[in-house]
């Protein structure tokens, strides 16, 4: 059941492509400052829930909200607001490939703040040192490793600093140690700032470190097959499905 301070909810939601239903029946809400997993095998929607609940795209059905706010029914400076208080980690980290990091970070700031370039120039540092780019900020995406892309993506998502980030397979094709960097990161911002945290994985270990709740997508029936607390779903008694899927996944 949602609460009048849940910054995220769904409500019987459908999500899909076109009028073709992927997930259906979907109902969940979300705390500030926690962090929530969408997990599921390939295919079963787990990015386009993630954008249905950051308001990037329109629900099929249902209702979902984002501090308080229905972003399908909301239009204007409302939705405008709303979307100024969220930042995306897309796949890929996304990085204009002709700026530097601190170019790339502080093109949203430009944008949406009122600020001298001095400051904005501070503040794109400020936020590249959070994430340990402050050795790279003058480097182009093309000369960064795959991790630091990474990174550098985070800052740009939190360089508005937003009430909520979303991170789309943020530890995708990293190494452990990289992967590990990146958790610790993502714990460190919601510590640091109370960040509400939703994120897209299939990394098991990582979002058994990371996620305080998780949502596992399932495409056989069309719909969550389990809501809770990640470590949960490895304890015998779960739906066996789940529980066959994260007991693998870590071990695989």
């Amino acid at each position: 059941m949602s609460d009048a301070t849940d910054i995220l909810t769904c409500a019987n939601l459908a999500i899909g492509h076109g009028k073709t239903v992927i997930m259906n029946r979907l109902n969940l809400s979300l705390a500030p400052g926690k962090i929530l997993a969408i997990v599921g095998p390939s295919g079963c929607g787990k990015s386009t829930l993630m954008r249905a609940l950051g308001g990037l795209d329109d629900p099929l059905e249902g209702k979902t909200t984002l501090m308080g706010v229905d972003l399908a029914a909301a239009h204007g400076q409302e939705r405008q607001d709303i979307l100024r208080r969220t930042g995306f980690l897309f796949q890929g980290a996304a990085l204009f490939s002709s700026l530097t990091l601190r170019e790339n970070i502080e093109m949203p700031m430009r944008e949406f703040l009122k600020a001298p370039h001095k400051e904005i120039h501070q503040l794109a540092e400020y936020k590249l040192a959070l994430v340990g780019l402050a050795d790279a900020m003058d480097k182009l995406p093309s000369e960064i490793s795959g991790g630091m892309a990474k990174r550098a993506g985070i800052a740009r998502a939190m360089a508005l600093d937003p009430a909520v980030i979303f991170l789309d397979e943020p530890s995708a094709g990293l190494d452990p140690v990289s992967s590990g960097r990146l958790d610790e990161l993502i714990l460190r911002l919601r510590e640091a700032f109370g960040t509400t945290i939703v994120l897209v994985s299939h990394e098991i270990p990582s979002i058994l470190r990371t996620a305080d709740f998780c949502v596992y997508l399932d495409p056989d029936t069309g719909t969550m097959g389990a809501y809770g607390p990640p470590k949960t779903f490895l304890q015998a008694g779960q739906s066996p499905k789940v529980h066959a899927f994260f007991s693998q996944a870590r071990f695989d």
